[in-house]
């Protein structure tokens, strides 16, 4: 593989480029579904290093292509939207946008498709292909789907993904074969009582009460009556009720999230919560409506691809800096919905620098520039030995 050996000068040359696009991007963060500028960018972009582009594809993504989309054809995914998040960096490239910020790397990620697309611009093959997805909206997990549905996957035999990890150093990377995150669910909860006067809670049905019961009893129910084995995280984020200090409300409504590694739980948790919330509720003589709404399935890493990565991330770093990782994350990504139709695997990719990083999705998190070079080497050599290797691999 002679473009393997001769890119690191290619890349040293061009990162002082990549490096002020990032802080572009960083300093006018698009929230999800809004990309326009983002996407014209990196189309831009792309087209000056000679790739095939089209925009438009899931809303405001883009589709990148070298060669020919015949039955050996690699594929790249990286996701470009912000987050509702005030920035509190002080850095000097910091959110323009008030309110917005990109708290969970993804202008990194667009600048390591953009170095690998860049990388690989004078690959040629009539009968291989390579393809990047510039995905939007990852944020509230409908990116893919969107994606998906306008045929970003056609012809593709396996896919790659990258995501910041705060909690490795610049110059490791993180792989994991099988499950790497959870799926995650929305679930509502509205409680209908009956109100009254706060100094006579024995004539009313709370719902105040009542809804402190239910999150306290479904907590309790998953270690009495769910496979600790199979673990399920359910997390309430709002609770929203009452009117006045000295009244009791008749009605309150929970939102919260639900997560889980096993797929067999898909079909089981709704019905399951739907029993133990109407149980509590009719206990106490008050009514509830449950809604679940599934956002993303868990991410299953394939173990050939993993393997696969984990040998050409060897490699590029060298192996103490290519790490197992030991667990699953609870967190989600919507990178599974593209695994559910083509193989693939997802890495971490350290972004902690020596004054540490904040956490993903915080207004303080400052994921050190040095990672985007490390993901564009590791993720260009994979995608070149999977070229050259595919036959054996897959």
């Amino acid at each position: 593989m002679s473009l393997l050996k001769n890119f690191d000068k290619e890349l040293e040359s061009f990162l002082p480029e990549l490096i002020q696009i990032r802080r572009h991007l960083h300093s006018h963060p698009e929230l999800s579904g809004q990309e326009y500028q983002t996407a014209a960018l990196i189309a831009g972009e792309l087209r000056k290093y000679g790739w095939d582009v089209k925009e438009g594809v899931g809303r405001t993504g883009i589709v990148a292509q070298l060669g020919k989309a015949d039955s050996i054809c690699i594929g790249l995914r990286v996701d470009m939207d912000a987050l509702p998040v005030e920035e509190k960096t002080g850095l000097p490239f910091s959110s323009l946008q008030q309110g917005l910020m990109h708290a969970c790397g993804h202008d990194i990620h667009s600048c390591i498709g953009l170095g690998v697309a860049k990388l690989l611009a004078n690959y040629k093959n009539q009968s291989k292909g390579i393809r990047i997805l510039f995905q939007p909206a990852e944020e509230i997990a409908a990116g893919a789907k969107w994606m998906k549905q306008d045929g970003a996957l056609i012809d593709l035999s396996a896919i790659f993904g990258v995501h910041v990890y705060p909690d490795l150093p610049v110059g490791k990377i993180g792989i994991r074969s099988g499950n790497l995150t959870a799926a995650a669910a929305e679930l509502e909860i509205n409680i209908v009582g009956n109100g009254g006067h706060g100094a006579r809670p024995h004539e009313t049905v709370d719902s105040i009460w009542i809804s402190a019961k239910i999150i306290s009893g479904i907590q309790e129910a998953i270690t009495r009556k769910l496979d600790a084995l199979s673990p399920v995280v359910i997390s309430f984020g709002k609770i929203q009720g009452g009117k006045a200090f000295n009244v009791i409300a008749d009605r309150v409504k929970l939102l919260g999230t639900v997560r889980y590694i096993d797929p067999g739980l898909k079909n089981i948790l709704p019905a399951w919560i739907e029993e133990i919330v109407q149980g509590i509720v009719q206990s106490f003589g008050a009514k509830a409506e449950v809604k679940y709404r599934s956002i993303a399935p868990p991410i299953y890493n394939d173990p050939i691809l993993t393997k696969f990565l984990e040998e050409s991330a060897i490699a590029v770093l060298g192996k103490t800096n290519v790490l197992r990782l030991e667990k699953p994350s609870m967190g989600a990504e919507d990178f599974a919905e593209l695994l559910e139709n083509i193989p693939g695997t997802m890495f971490r990719l350290g972004v902690k620098g020596c004054d540490n990083c904040a956490p993903l999705h915080n207004g303080h998190f400052c994921p050190d520039e040095g990672s985007i070079e490390i993901g564009i080497k590791v993720i260009v050599h994979t995608l070149l030995a999977w070229l050259e290797n595919h036959a054996q691999q897959l």
